[in-house]
């Protein structure tokens, strides 16, 4: 069965609730613990097929946000997903109450009650109505991003088909696609300012029902995370700042030397290269050609996974009108199947986005035997480590996408990907900031996020862009209006797929049997335990940090960039 054939029917909520109810209710009265565990796999298998209409409508209303139907699918959704939420907190606190608890933990994994205990902290019935409306400020902000049509070039692009300007080799072009692309966020500064102000103050509204002092705490609950808490974050950022931060500014200036400007400006940041950057030299139909190859060729586990994603079209790529920006990948559940969704342009990003989101299907694939929905993922900033390390363990292979390109690619994708920690670390730190000090005005926001962006990023310059240097351009970023505190995480995992990248450089047979192995737990595990189980070190430690700075900065002095 390919994706097109795959069934959507609207979920009704009130004969779901009726059968969800009674068989919560069964659970609780069990008289054994197997009689328990059999009614808990019922409740799962109907909570994967809540959540599989769901992702159904989330795709198709992102592939065409226009499409009438699907856009009428996904208001019902936003309304009714609240609801749905709060019958799976019925079934965790009856989880919870147990008294066969202690045997399920051995069939169901600690890691459901862990997440259980969380996520009851996160709901009641009482704030139904504000996560309704933050639903469907969330879905008017994708509708806004979606909506770009830049005039240029004779051309009517969206925000992802202006990448290829932004990385021109013509100064002048990259300088006119930056003001046109930040033009967009420009006319439309109002909506996102107020798109933004009523989230922060609705989300701040829910935390205080829930009886939080502010959305930080519910933030982080809502994450999943169990293992660490804001302070360890604090440490992390510091760190970054004492490590990474000196190094990215380096490889700044060697940037700046490469492409010969002796003031680097914020639409210099793109081009890495005055021969242009690395670019897979074929189409989308060439690409997913090589990428089949690829995975055939780096294990029969990504061989047999490819092969299934290819056979039922579980791929959009493609950028068209009214296409959600971005890219991601979710998972189907009644279907088993994972779902990758991109924007191609021409630039590297259709490579390593293949890659990337290829990681994330990829260990969905190899958990999809998991009875709870829960653990189709781990926690994001676990999740984030198997995508990441795919990029940089399918190094051997870039060969088929860049050609005499390779080691430009193999270069720029170090660099750039250090070169992305400070700024991941700004939107962590920008969003604390903000959930701290949910009353602050629009324009106190885009202060904070500048003077946060100069403490990581110092060499920004917007020259005369007045708009962005004001502190604008996290209106861009997606996760921070959807998925607020989601972001560190990719931090947190880029310095876990440097171990991964340095231990395939070494013994990848070895380093692909950890790989595997941690996808194969999925999201059974919390963060910690999965670090443990992949023979990872933690990237809160200091010496973790350090110790990946120092070697990536001797890997790149090995290198005569001004050659590439």
């Amino acid at each position: 069965m390919k994706f097109n054939d795959f069934k959507y029917v609207r979920p009704d909520y009130d004969e779901i609730k009726e059968k969800y109810l009674s068989l919560v209710k069964a659970f609780s009265k069990s008289k054994t613990a197997d009689e328990q565990y059999s009614f808990l796999k019922k409740i799962n298998a109907l909570s994967r097929e809540i959540e599989t209409m769901e992702q159904l409508v989330y795709i198709r209303n992102s592939i065409n946000t226009a499409d009438e139907f699907y856009d009428g699918e996904k208001d019902y959704m936003d309304m009714t997903s609240p609801h749905f939420h709060g019958l799976r907190v019925e079934f965790y606190k009856e989880l919870l109450n147990s008294r066969f608890k202690e045997d399920l933990k051995e069939r169901i994994h600690p890691q459901l009650i862990t997440l259980a205990e969380m996520e009851v902290r996160t709901f009641s019935d009482a704030v139904v109505p504000l996560m309704q409306e933050e639903n469907k400020l969330v879905s008017e902000y994708d509708k806004l991003v979606s909506s770009a049509k830049i005039e240029y070039d004779g051309k009517t692009l969206n925000l992802s088909q202006m990448q290829p300007y932004m990385e021109s080799r013509d100064r002048r072009v990259r300088k006119e696609a930056h003001e046109k692309w930040s033009g967009f966020f420009k006319e439309n500064e109002a909506k996102f300012d107020l798109i933004y102000d009523k989230l922060v103050k609705l989300r701040h509204q829910i935390a205080t029902k829930l009886g939080f002092n502010s959305f930080t705490e519910l933030g982080y609950l809502r994450m999943g995370r169990s293992d660490y808490k804001s302070k360890d974050v604090e440490k992390f950022r510091n760190h970054v700042l004492n490590y990474i931060v000196p190094l990215s500014n380096e490889l700044r200036e060697r940037q700046a030397n490469r492409i010969g400007v002796d003031e680097f400006k914020y639409y210099d940041l793109p081009l890495n290269f005055t021969s242009g950057n690395p670019a897979p030299k074929g189409n989308k139909e060439w690409i997913m050609e090589r990428t089949k190859k690829m995975y055939e060729e780096l294990s029969p586990e990504t061989g047999e996974f490819i092969n299934m994603m290819l056979e039922k079209d579980l791929f959009d790529l493609e950028t068209k009108p009214n296409k959600q920006a971005g890219g991601y990948c979710t998972f189907l559940y009644d279907y088993k199947s994972p779902f990758i969704f991109a924007n191609f342009n021409g630039t590297q990003d259709d490579v390593t986005v293949v890659t990337h989101e290829a990681g994330h299907a990829f260990q969905t694939y190899q958990s999809r035997h998991f009875d709870a929905p829960e653990y189709s993922f781990p926690t994001s900033e676990a999740a984030e480590i198997h995508s990441m390390s795919m990029e940089f363990i399918t190094w051997p292979w870039m060969d088929l996408f860049f050609e005499k390109d390779t080691e430009k690619f193999k270069f720029f994708h170090l660099a750039d990907s250090l070169c992305f920690i400070p700024y991941g670390v700004t939107v962590d730190e920008f969003q604390h900031i903000v959930y701290e000090s949910p009353d602050m005005t629009p324009d106190e926001r885009k202060k904070a996020w500048r003077d946060t962006e100069k403490k990581y990023t110092p060499y920004k310059d917007y020259d005369d862009n007045e708009f962005l240097d004001r502190g604008t351009y996290w209106f861009k970023q997606g996760h921070i209006f959807a998925s607020p505190f989601y972001y560190i995480d990719y931090t947190l995992a880029q310095i876990c797929s440097y171990q991964f990248w340095l231990r395939s450089l070494k013994n990848r047979e070895k380093a692909w049997k950890d790989y595997l192995k941690i996808c194969k737990i999925g999201g059974s595990q919390s963060f910690l335990q999965i670090l443990k189980a992949g023979n990872l070190e933690s990237p809160f430690e200091e010496v973790t940090i350090k110790k990946v700075a120092s070697k990536i900065d001797e890997y790149l002095d090995t290198i005569d960039d001004m050659k590439l």
